[in-house]
This record gives C-alpha cells, structure tokens and sequence, in this order.
C-alpha cells in the first residue's frame, strides 16, 4: 500500500467521521418541533429518545459481526448511509411508536457506523505508523457541532423538519458514497491465532479494561452535559447565560485536544497521555468542587476536556489490537454504553440524599479509575507502519 492511497483512504474515513457527527446532531434541535407535532409528553417524549440508547447497546452487538463478515470498508460506508435514510424517517414519524422505532435503529446504526469507521480508521493508522485516531475523533466533533449548527438555523428559519432532514440526508448519503472509493480496498487483516481462538482470559481482562477507560472518559463528559449547567445555575447561582458555558468549554477543548492530540501520543504513548489527562481532568473538578466558584468551575470542566479528549480512542486502539475486526471496539462500545446507563442516574440519586456538588465527585473518581488501569495501554512506539 502506497503513501498516496494511505493519505487518501485517511481523507475518506476523515469525512465519514465528520458526516456521522453531523447527521443526528442535524435531529438534535428539531426534537421541540417533533415532540409539539406529535403532541408528546415530556415522558413519552424522554421514553422515545430513550430508544436510542437501548437500540445502540442491545443491536449495536452485532457491529462486530457485521466488520467480520463484510469488512470495516464496507460497514462504514453502508452504515452512514443507513443512517441517512434513517434521518428521513425520523422526521416522517406519525407517531410515538414510529418515532421509537427509528430512534431506536438509528443508535443501533450509529452503533455499527461507529466500529465500521473505527476499525478503518485503526486500518489506516497502521499503514501510517502514528496515532490518527484521536484527530478522527476531533473531525466527528466538528461535524456534530457543524451539524446542530445547520439543525438550529432550520428551526430558526421554520423549515418544516421532513423536509430539513430530507435535504440533509440526500446530501450526506451522496457524501459517503463518494468518498467510499477512496477507503483501503481489500479485507481487513486477520485476527491473530490469541484472538481467532476466542476470548482467553489476558484478552478478556484487557477487553474490559480499554472498556473501562472509555466509559469513564465518557462518563465525565455526559456528567458534564447532564449536570454541569444544573450545578452551575441552582447551586452555584450562576445566570442562564453562563450555566452553558461549562459544557461548552469541555466541547471545546476535548475537540482541539483530538485534533492535535496525535503528535502528542505518537511520542509518549498511550499510556503516558492518558494518566496525565486523567490526572489533569480529576485534579481540577476536585478543586474546583471544593473551592465551589463559577468561574473555577468553568475552568475545569474546560481542563477535563483537555484531559479526556485522547481517552476513547486509547480505549478503542488497545482493544483493536487485541480483538481486530472490530470486534474489539464492539465490546468496548458495549461496556461504555453500559456504564452510561447506570452512572446518570446514580448522580442524581446522590444529588437528591446530599448534593449535586457530592453528586459530581464521579468525575474525580471516574478519573482515579484511569489512572488504575493505565498500565493496560500501551506505551511509545505501540503503533506500526510505515505510511506518513
């Protein structure tokens, strides 16, 4: 495989990455318009979205079969047109029942894009010999915030949502079937003798623990996301203009940490990288939870970005390399989504007996938990090949 084809198969997962970060989050500001046109609850509504996640954790367990069977080329692509055609039907949805329906698909096909484009991406980082995950990741962030971006000028501009999504997915379906010629040709590489004779006990034990390490990385992010505006406002007495910006700030820096977090991890590792960030992230909300001021606390939920934004791809690259195929980064997909199930609500169980401020110390601990299982990554020079 020539430079040439390795820079242009990097180019094309690059955009695919970007396209399924902007395709849902497109749904995203739309969810008000769906829900008053449906005539939904707040519960029903919630209870639809919640389709999402059981979709992506109960059917996104065939991801890995799918790359098996057809190749990380081939998911990838399929699956972000898959998830265009699923776009179209979101916003046709008649009723609750439909909309579940396709919500629940559409984390299912989210769930098989995410592998496919992983796998392919880890595919082409060893013909490249460096990490390039992490700014394929910071390229699937900018395309989410690309995509609310097109989401909200819709709304505000009362396009009707069919229609607004419609366009979006005609164009991006095109996007991911033109780019889908330049991705790697050929089967992915087979597994390895350890990984073709099932899940031994050392690789289940690293599985679990790549898992771990990027459920927790996403844990701090959700944490934020779900709570960080709450805190900020009731028990901080921050205004309704500044409890966003916590969230903002983690986006922020997680995205130009994935960006240019690959120099960064090509020369010191995995490993090294990720106890600096988990140490970073978790030593700045425990202060800034103990010192319990709105500009401190802003701060740090911006340096936890910083500190996680090379965390899930670490994750993903460990797991790849010890069950190829993506069935590595199906089982690491399934114990984050599993984690981010149970966590939530436990947050706000604490906040409810004691404090939201109590309530936040997941986020230290979820960093003291990586900090424990840093030694299952891998250390400088882990990547191979030679493409650059």
């Amino acid at each position: 495989m020539g430079v040439r084809e390795a820079r242009r198969a990097r180019g094309a997962v690059a955009a695919l990455f970007f396209a399924n970060g902007a395709l849902y989050a497109n749904v995203v500001p739309r969810f008000p318009d769906l829900k008053a046109e449906l005539g939904l609850t707040n519960t029903a509504f919630g209870s639809a979205i919640g389709a999402y996640g059981l979709g992506a954790l109960v059917l996104g367990l065939f991801g890995g079969v799918l790359v098996g069977r057809w190749g990380s080329r081939r998911v990838a692509w399929v699956s972000s047109v898959a998830i265009a055609a699923n776009v179209v039907l979101i916003g046709l949805a008649p009723t609750w029942l439909a909309l579940a329906a396709v919500l629940a698909v559409a984390g299912a096909l989210d769930s098989f894009a995410d592998i496919g484009a992983n796998a392919h991406g880890l595919r082409v980082e060893r013909l490249y010999g460096r990490s390039i995950l992490n700014s394929l990741h910071g390229l699937w962030s900018v395309g989410a915030v690309a995509g609310g971006a097109m989401g909200a000028a819709a709304a505000g501009l009362d396009v009707p949502v069919a229609t607004h999504l419609a366009v979006v997915a005609v164009g991006f379906a095109a996007f991911a079937v033109l780019v889908s010629r330049l991705l790697l040709p050929g089967p992915d590489p087979a597994a390895p003798p350890a990984a073709v004779g099932g899940l031994r006990l050392g690789i289940a034990r690293g599985v679990l623990a790549f898992g771990l390490i990027a459920a927790m990385a996403q844990i701090m992010e959700d944490a934020t996301a779900a709570w960080g505006s709450v805190y900020l406002q009731d028990e901080l007495g921050a205004a309704a203009a500044v409890g966003g910006l916590g969230f903002i700030a983690l986006q922020s820096t997680q995205t130009v940490g994935r960006l240019f977090g690959d120099r960064v991890v090509t020369r010191f590792g995995d490993r090294a990288v990720a106890r600096a960030g988990a140490a970073l992230a978790g030593v700045a909300m425990a202060v800034a939870l103990a010192a319990g001021g709105i500009a401190i606390t802003i701060v740090a939920f911006g340096l936890v970005g910083a500190g996680i934004g090379t965390l899930i791809p670490a994750g993903m690259r460990g797991a790849d390399a010890l069950l190829p195929n993506g069935m590595g980064l199906m089982l690491v997909g399934t114990v984050l989504r599993v984690a981010l199930f149970v966590v939530p609500p436990v947050v706000g169980v604490v906040a409810d007996a004691s404090s939201l401020r109590t309530g936040l110390l997941v986020i230290p601990l979820a960093a003291a938990v990586i900090l424990v299982l840093s030694p299952a990554l891998g250390r400088r020079g882990a990547v191979s090949g030679a493409a650059r």
